[in-house]
């Protein structure tokens, strides 16, 4: 097994592994173009009256991305319409609901927050005693076809390595530790059931309450939706730093097509 560069055994002997990240080839200026893309946004003349009005536009729209990355995809009018009652899409619109409840608990108890998020998230999709509760079955479901998600076992040792990182500090830009969140919840799968939507929720909250997008205008969902999501994750799933690099690139260009979306909510609202 390849050596994995943030958890497994590394995070114990690297004062801030996040940091050492941020400092792959590449990564860099992937971060900074997004977060200049996120300063541009923010100082668009709408939000200084819309500003709630295209939180919720995003949210919707990243709520309909997050459920087509998993292959349901539908029409957003449909959505609008409240015409779509497929269990996945529901859950990934209360998922993206919660998050606004959930932000101040994210930084102090994340336990409770993804047990929270997948409760809304596989409703439906799940059995009633399985919300909220990691797996404990050895198998996990695989729609991204990433290859078979390490043993319960493992995947709580991962776990925990994921809530020791969100619990130090960093020097690590937001991106950075969104997007090991993503990713490890990603590809772990630790609940067996709507695991994407919960990871690319948690995606969301790290750059609200990490502080790159407080207002949580970015439709980032989109973003991914437009990249090539699986192969950016088995990128992830190799341990490299290559492909731990490729994965928070992908993860800040997704933060930039995500801006571009948001920009065209505000200039739609703008034109009336």
């Amino acid at each position: 097994m390849k050596e994995r560069v943030v958890l497994a055994g590394k995070v114990g002997s690297v004062s801030d592994p996040l940091a050492v990240i941020a400092r792959f080839p590449g990564v860099p200026d992937a971060v900074e173009e997004a977060r200049q893309a996120v300063d541009r946004l923010y100082r668009h003349r709408v939000l200084r009256r819309a500003s709630p009005a295209v939180s919720t536009e995003s949210s919707l729209r990243g709520a309909r991305a997050s459920a087509a990355v998993e292959g349901v995809d539908v029409p957003l009018d449909a959505l609008r319409r409240d015409e779509v009652h497929d269990p996945l899409v529901q859950g990934a619109l209360r998922a993206s609901a919660e998050m606004g409840r959930l932000g101040a608990t994210w930084r102090r108890a994340p336990r409770q927050v993804l047990a929270r998020l997948h409760t809304v998230a596989a409703a439906g999709l799940a059995p009633q005693p399985a919300l909220g509760r990691p797996r404990t079955e050895d198998e996990a479901p695989d729609p991204l076809g990433l290859g078979p998600a390490p043993d319960a076992k493992e995947t709580a040792v991962r776990v925990d390595g994921l809530m020791d990182l969100l619990e130090r500090p960093t020097k690590a830009p937001a991106i950075v530790l969104a997007a090991v969140v993503h990713a490890e919840l990603a590809v772990l799968r630790p609940f067996g059931t709507a695991d994407g939507v919960v990871a690319r929720s948690a995606e969301r909250l790290t750059l609200v309450e990490y502080g790159l997008d407080p207002k949580s205008l970015v439709a980032v969902e989109v973003g991914h939706l437009e990249l090539p999501y699986g192969e950016g994750l088995r990128a992830y799933l190799n341990g490299t730093p290559e492909g731990v690099a490729q994965w928070v690139q992908q993860c800040a260009s997704a933060v930039t097509l995500g801006v571009r979306e948001t920009t065209a909510i505000c200039e739609a609202m703008q034109r009336g």
